[in-house]
């Protein structure tokens, strides 16, 4: 499971936990990720997420 941080606020999502909130289970791949999702802090779009290393 990787990580993506949001270029604009840092924040982190983590496919192993998911984002209960936005609807998604954990374990959920980014790619299956529906594209207008938005970061839950400050509301930038999918494509600022950045995969961590």
């Amino acid at each position: 499971m990787a990580k993506y941080i949001c270029s604009v606020c840092g924040y982190t999502h983590d496919e192993a936990q998911g984002d209960a909130d936005a609807g998604i289970a954990a374990g959920t791949a980014w790619a299956k990720i529906s594209d207008d999702y938005a970061c839950p802090v400050c509301g930038a779009d999918k494509a600022a997420f950045e995969r961590l290393e």
